[in-house]
């Protein structure tokens, strides 16, 4: 494939990562700065995300049966509409919820694009290191993440929340634009799995089997639920703590995910190069993670806060090279949609929840302890695998050893 139509899918991944990351860091910090409670900041992450993720079975499914290039490119044509619409709807009735309908609705599409990719990226990069190709896309990914809340802080010095999010349904256009340029040049032809008849539960029936009968796939869900639960609690309360609780500016907290969008990049660009296995990427970014929440939750100033804040953000990344590269060598390719859906699922809503005890505890005692206790709740799911999968081992050496006995 031509070196410049990478340079167009690649191009298309970071724009509209940058659009949906403008849209990520506007919902939390506008709600918060309209109502001044972290309670419902947290609320508003739980009804942004829920939807976002429940959505994973269905485009999963989707992504096995028909093709998943035409799914990625509806997807930011309609989050460009959906914009549009929560714009009009905000200047014909008024209210910040349509700020956060159309994050909504947004969230879903994203969800499909997500998977569409996952389920094309093994195909159109079939003669890479998976592990690589991984990295990169993820480094698209993070430049979006880098530029978008300096772009949306920017921004929102001068203009209103509704012309920023006019300025991202441009740029989902424009991430059409270059992912049409790349099917013109690459002329990449996916080959979709044969479809299987059979009741419309079928998709949702074989993914869930494949979870529970997978040797290793529960682990690795386990695992990234876990993890979700840092991360989720580190979006839901980033703004309330930092222009709330560390009494610093809206910019201070653009700069802060800047530099912790930046510290991904790096961490990306190591990986890309380096040699480490794949396990070690998990353990090292697990263990990072975890760090980061306990740091971030004690820290008494804002300087604390923000060296655990860019730990989590920084290796939240590699982890998902982790997951996405383990679960890739574990699922069977015609059923990698489906379940890649279904797991992804089972992965992130312990997102939403975390949004959702943030809403219940924030009142109750202080933000920082809800930080701390999630955090402490990633390291013993995280403890409890790797006891799980000692106690697997031993009962594979154990039933190796009678087999040779018996011999």
């Amino acid at each position: 494939m031509p070196r410049a139509s990478h340079s167009a899918f690649f191009s298309s991944l970071f724009l509209a990562r940058l659009a949906d990351q403008i849209l990520l860091f506007l919902v939390p910090l506008v709600v918060f700065q309209t109502t001044h409670n972290v309670s419902l900041s947290g609320l508003a992450f739980f009804l942004e995300t829920l939807p976002r993720y429940a959505s994973f079975p269905l485009f999963g499914a989707l992504a096995d049966r028909t093709s998943p290039l035409g799914l990625m490119r509806a997807s930011q044509l309609y989050r460009a509409l959906a914009c549009a619409a929560g714009i009009a709807g905000f200047h014909l009735f008024g209210g910040i919820g349509w700020l956060i309908a159309l994050s909504i609705v947004c969230g879903v599409l994203t969800s499909q694009s997500l998977v569409a990719r996952e389920v094309m990226l093994p195909q159109i990069f079939r003669l890479m290191k998976f592990e690589k190709v991984l990295a990169y896309s993820q480094l698209a990914d993070q430049l979006g993440t880098v530029l978008g809340p300096l772009a949306a802080a920017a921004l929102l010095a001068f203009w209103r929340w509704e012309l920023v999010v006019g300025l991202s349904a441009l740029i989902f256009v424009t991430a059409d634009g270059a992912l049409g340029l790349w099917q013109r040049v690459s002329r990449f032809e996916f080959v979709t799995p044969p479809r299987v008849e059979g009741h419309w539960t079928l998709p949702m029936r074989t993914a869930l089997r494949h979870v529970f009968y997978l040797p290793g796939l529960k682990q690795v869900v386990a695992l990234a639920a876990g993890e979700n639960l840092v991360i989720g609690v580190t979006l839901a309360t980033s703004a309330a703590m930092v222009t709330g609780i560390h009494h610093q500016s809206a910019r201070y907290y653009a700069l802060l995910q800047a530099a912790g969008a930046i510290a991904t990049v790096l961490i990306l660009l190591a990986i890309a190069r380096s040699a480490l296995s794949v396990r070690t990427l998990g353990l090292v970014s697990f263990i990072a993670i975890c760090a980061g929440g306990l740091v971030a939750g004690s820290s008494p100033g804002a300087a604390g806060y923000a060296a655990g804040f860019v730990l989590i953000v920084g290796f939240d990344k590699m982890f998902n090279v982790y997951i996405r590269s383990t679960r890739q060598k574990i699922i069977p390719p015609a059923d990698y949609g489906k379940t890649t859906g279904v797991v992804i699922l089972l992965n992130n809503m312990t997102q939403p929840l975390a949004g959702l005890l943030v809403g219940v505890c924030a009142d109750r005692t202080h933000t920082s302890w809800v930080i701390v206790a999630l955090s402490l709740s990633t390291a013993a799911i995280g403890a409890l695998v790797v006891m799980m999968r000692w106690l697997d081992r031993r009962g594979q050496a154990t039933r190796a050893g009678v087999s040779a006995s018996d011999l």
